[in-house]
């Protein structure tokens, strides 16, 4: 097992990411959060292959009144990174959010999931939905490759998970630039600040393999997880938004089966982020803030 860790000045001066960063060991691997404002808590998990930075536009507006916690799983940001696509698994990430959570006395939290983050996130929450206060979920699935799905979807996903796995050096800014309805309008200073925690392929190893986690047969591993996520969702009784763009073409619609999936989602407006891709987070960020804002005011419990 070989573990690296991102040089510290690869993070100098990137732009809106000002945040203090906060570390915690967790099974031996160092771990980075950002962590801001006073309040309740609002655990927000970024995907694939970002990092805390995507979070960079609503962290500020949400801290104003909450603490607002954003961690970078293993193999992102500035968390440590195992060199080889062996080390990476759904249980590995799964462990260690648990762990986080626990070793920062976490409770009462308002989840906020994105693409990977929504997999673990919600396959966390189907084992200890106790400590969870509130769901906001954003451009993700419960996958557990036993339902029929819409074929445009699956095949755009089956050709993001093929181009991962052939390609050998992932190009992350090219995947965050296509994955942005406006992608063409993005600054280099951004791109390069997405493409900070990974110097070259050695380190890219995590981003290279979750798209091949993603479970495609009822008996990969996490289809279990993600069945049992859909069991306790189904009968959810605390508050949850779905938040989902409208340009993103493998996750879109999937809106439509977790609002009918969580009862409580029925009771939250039908938000779709207009001229957004699948990072909504990067070309609507203050939107998106929001109207995670406004729902936990309007939620409180």
């Amino acid at each position: 097992m070989s573990v690296i860790r991102t040089p510290e000045e690869r993070f100098n001066d990137l732009p809106d990411f000002e945040f203090a960063p906060h570390y915690i060991e967790i099974n031996g691997l160092r771990i980075h959060y950002i962590d801001e404002g006073k309040g309740g808590i609002v655990l927000c998990l970024h995907g694939e292959p970002t990092w805390s930075f995507l979070y960079r536009r609503i962290i500020p507006i949400l801290a104003t009144k909450h603490r607002v916690i954003a961690m970078d799983f293993v193999g992102f940001g500035r968390s440590d990174k195992f060199t080889e696509r062996g080390e990476y698994s759904f249980h590995m990430h799964k462990d260690t959010l648990a762990g986080f959570i626990d070793k920062l006395a976490l409770n009462k939290i308002t989840l906020v999931v994105h693409d990977w983050g929504g997999l673990v996130g919600l396959g966390l929450v189907g084992e200890t939905p106790e400590i969870f206060a509130r769901l906001v979920i954003m451009n993700t699935g419960l996958p557990t490759a036993e339902e029929s799905a819409d074929r445009d979807r699956v095949n755009a996903f089956l050709a993001w998970r093929q181009f991962a796995e052939r390609t050998p050096d992932l190009p992350v800014g090219q995947v965050i630039r296509m994955g942005c309805v406006h992608g063409d309008r993005m600054k280099p200073e951004v791109i390069a600040s997405y493409e900070a925690p990974f110097p070259d392929a050695s380190y890219k190893a995590g981003a290279a393999v979750w798209p091949l986690l993603v479970p495609i047969l009822p008996d990969d591993p996490g289809a279990a997880e993600m069945r049992q996520a859909r069991e306790v969702l189904s009968k959810w009784n605390k508050p949850a938004l779905i938040m989902f763009s409208d340009g993103d073409p493998i996750t879109r619609g999937g809106d439509k089966f977790l609002r009918k999936l969580i009862p409580t989602a029925k009771n939250q407006p039908e938000i779709v982020i207009r001229d957004a891709g699948h990072f909504l987070q990067e070309e609507k960020g203050q939107e998106v803030a929001q109207h995670i804002l406004d729902f936990v005011d309007q939620t409180q419990i």
